[in-house]
Parts: C-alpha cells; structure tokens; sequence
C-alpha cells in the first residue's frame, strides 16, 4: 500500500499555482546528478517512516504498520521485532505508527517514546520500556499513556518526536485534517493539533508541564510551544545553531520549511491564514506581523507535491556538506539541500524513491528511506572527498592548528584553489588561489573550527578539518 502523503483535494491537478520569487528569498539550482550519492544500506522493510538511534551504532526503524526493527551497523536487519504494536493502531493512508524518541537516559532508565494512531484514530504518544534482559527487545506490556488527541479526519496526522537538550520531549501534531483546515485548530490556542507540544515526560503522573512554554495561566493550552502548523512531516533540531527545522506540507501549491529557534516561545507560522508566503484564508485572522514566516518555500512544478524534512548534516565524513538542511520531495523523488542562504539546491530524481524519512546514526552521518520500496539508503557525495576517506592522498596541509598563514603541498595543478567552510556551513573563503610557494594567508580569518577544501584540475577535491587559533 502507498504511505499517502500527498495531499487529496478535488482541485489538485487543476491548481498549479506560478509562484514569484526574488532571488535574495528563493533559488532553485540542480546538482550534478552525481553530487549526492544513495548507497543501499537496508532493505526488505514495509512503509518505514522514521529512522532515529539510541546513542550507539543501531538504528532503530519505525515501520507505519506498527513494528520498530533495529538495523545493525552492517545493514543486517534483526530477524526479532524491537516492538510489535500492530493490534494497537488504525493502519493506512496517513495513519500508523508514526514517531520513536529514546529518552535522554536510555541507556540507564530504558525509557522510549512512540507516536501513533490508536485503532479509533486518536494521536497517542506513549512510553514504553526495553526488556530488562535483552537490549535488542521492548517490553510491549510497559506502555504508558501521555496523549490521547482525539481527530476530527484521518488525515493530517503529524507524527515526529524528539527530546532536546531541555530534557522535554517536544511533539509535533497536524491539523486534524480535511483540506484547508475546516475546523481552524491550527490557529486555536485551545486546540492541541496543528501545534508544537512541549511537555516533561519525567513525571509519576503522565507528564508534567514544563517553566517556559508560553501559554501557561493565560490563554492557550499549556502543552502549545508553538502553533500554526499544517501537517509538519517530519521536524528535527539542529543543536549547533540552535535551531528547530519543520518541513510543513502544504495545501494545494507551496511547500515550506520553518525555522524555529530553541529559545523563542509562542510563534504562529501562520496556517491556515497563510500557506507559505500566501495569504490563503485570511478570515478572522491575526496580523501578518504577528506571525513567522518560512525561511524558505518551493512549489509544485516539475512534479513536486509534498515535502518530507530531514536534517541539518553535522557527520564528518562529508565536510562539504556541513550546515546544509536535507529534506526531500515525496512525489518528485529529489532530494533537496537548503543552503546557508536559504537557496534551496535540488538533486536530478532517485526514480522509484518516495522518501518518507530521514534519519541519523549516533554519529551524525544521515540516511534516508523510500516507503514504497522499503529501502534505506545511505547518503553520501563525491563532490569532495571526506577526511576519512582520503587518507590514501598524499596531501599535506600543515600547521595544523595555524594562525597567520598554512601550507598545501601535495598537488601538481598551479590552478588549484580553497575554500573554507565553518561548521555551521558559512562559506568564509572561496576560490582563493595558492601563492607559488604553496602557502594560504588566513591571518583574518577568526579563531574557530573549520573545513578547508582544495580544488585541483588533477584531483577533483580534497577535505579536512582545520583549526584556527
């Protein structure tokens, strides 16, 4: 059965809307067909939708029929279930079991956290608990309720769960459903769908609310962070920057991505008043101005439907990739990477792939999973070579730590050239060519942590890390 996330409505195909963009706001490049690679990893599983690891080299796969496998590092998929909760959930379309988070102290309380559709459709988030005796198994008796949100329509169902730093598990819902959000809960304060729940699982009752979210003894259910979501598939937090990124599915022609900053409470990302930048139903609305915008928006040309979101890359094995945003187009079958300035760059399409999900192991390092297939790839790039995987090279870039001025030696081309990239993905230098004895000034250049890249006519790039006191 095809895991539905493209959005139904009687208009669909009619409703193609040319969208204009400035440049400062929006680009739309493609890559080299070859700049991002998939390498299979797993296969055989049925509508993965979620793909996340409990702090060591397992990962752990959310099937939408009810079932969490564990992958190993190999991509050898363990023959016994982690969980089995199909009897538990209404499983179809946009239903299932949708969400996993592992909590903070797993490995000493064995606590985890799944997100699903109960069999009356309800949202459910609960906790359960790993076997006492085998690491590889849950106990399926554990389960106890937190959420029970009861949904006017099947569809619109959120589902993405993760903890952030605070120790709260933070929860994203959609709207209830329908089209074009009939019943306004996205905008009610009242209302837990369309929302970004926070709440504090570590309780003896089914959780606490935690000091900070914004509508505590004043209008608003106390659980809300933040509200004016569609259906949000898929959010994931980038910790370097401090940052929440939410790929919100829109309506019937632009798909958006919001950045939600960690410590900034109350933001109305404006559905159903707006879908991205657009007003859509504006009726009774608040002000524009009191509402957050995407950081970045697409529409459905070229065959583009619904956005799936993923993650900022923070892996080391890829330095060219730091910083960058990895979503993905469900019906379009490309992956999207949003850059430092918010353009957004698009893979050539991965034929036969519905991405459904992405994921990282505990290593930062990202993986995606194609639903209709049941694959999960392994995402990689040749267009550099990453720091571990050049080590055969004999490329010398020294000292390292450096302050006024580093070396390269090891290329032949006179034409080669540098970049440096931070960790947080900011370009600092580009295309800066190498003095004739070989040396680089980075005497302006501030103190910190940084990726250094050298282009070559004779070797295509090559990467490594570079510390600037």
């Amino acid at each position: 059965m095809k895991f539905s996330l493209i959005k139904q409505h009687p208009n669909y195909h009619n409703i193609m809307k040319k969208l204009l963009f400035t440049a400062c706001i929006f680009s739309s490049l493609i890559l080299n067909s070859q700049s991002i690679i998939l390498e299979d990893f797993a296969s055989g599983l049925t509508s993965p939708v979620e793909i996340t690891n409990a702090n060591d080299s397992r990962l752990f796969v959310v099937q939408q029929d009810g079932i969490i496998k564990i992958i190993q590092p190999n991509g050898a998929i363990n023959p016994t279930n982690f969980l089995n909760i199909s009897t538990k959930i209404v499983y179809g379309g946009e239903r299932g079991l949708l969400g996993l988070a592992f909590h903070p102290q797993y490995a000493t309380n064995g606590y985890f956290f799944v997100y699903y559709n109960n069999t009356a459709g309800n949202i459910i988030v609960a906790r359960y608990s790993v076997s006492a005796t085998d690491p590889n198994v849950a106990d399926p008796n554990s389960e106890k309720i937190l959420l029970n949100i009861p949904k006017p329509f099947t569809n619109h169902n959120g589902g993405s769960i993760h903890f952030a730093p605070d120790g709260n598990l933070w929860i994203i819902t959609g709207d209830g459903g329908s089209g074009g959000d009939p019943n306004n809960n996205a905008q009610n304060k009242n209302s837990l769908l369309g929302k970004m729940l926070r709440i504090d699982v570590n309780s003896t009752g089914a959780y606490n609310i935690p000091a900070g979210n914004p509508f505590i003894g004043v209008d608003g259910a106390d659980e809300i962070w933040a509200y004016g979501l569609r259906n949000a598939w898929k959010f994931s937090f980038d910790l370097t920057s401090g940052n929440a990124l939410i790929a919100d599915v829109g309506q019937n022609a632009i798909e958006e991505i919001n950045r939600m900053p960690l410590t900034q409470a109350g933001l109305n990302y404006g559905w159903r008043c707006y879908e991205g930048n657009d007003a859509y139903n504006t009726a009774g609305c608040a002000s524009a101005t009191t509402m957050t915008f995407p950081i970045a928006v697409y529409d459905h040309s070229g065959g583009k439907c619904s956005i799936t979101g993923g993650y900022v890359y923070r892996g080391t094995l890829y330095p060219a990739l730091q910083g960058k945003y990895f979503f993905a187009d469900y019906c379009s079958t490309q992956i999207g990477m949003l850059n430092a300035d918010n353009s957004i760059t698009w893979t050539t399409a991965f034929t036969g792939n519905n991405f459904s999900t992405f994921g990282e192991d505990y290593q930062k390092e990202l993986y995606v999973a194609a639903v209709n297939s049941g694959k999960i790839f392994k995402v990689k790039t040749n267009s550099t070579l990453g720091t571990q995987e050049a080590g055969w090279n004999p490329i010398r870039i020294y000292p390292n730590p450096a302050s006024e001025m580093i070396y390269v030696e090891g290329f032949t081309d006179k034409n080669t050239s540098a970049d440096l990239i931070s960790t947080d993905g900011r370009m600092v230098m580009e295309n800066t060519r190498i003095n004739e004895d070989n040396s680089i000034d980075i005497s302006w250049v501030p103190a910190g942590v940084y990726y250094i890249i050298i282009k070559s006519g004779d070797l295509k790039s090559y990467s490594q890390k570079l510390i600037i006191k």
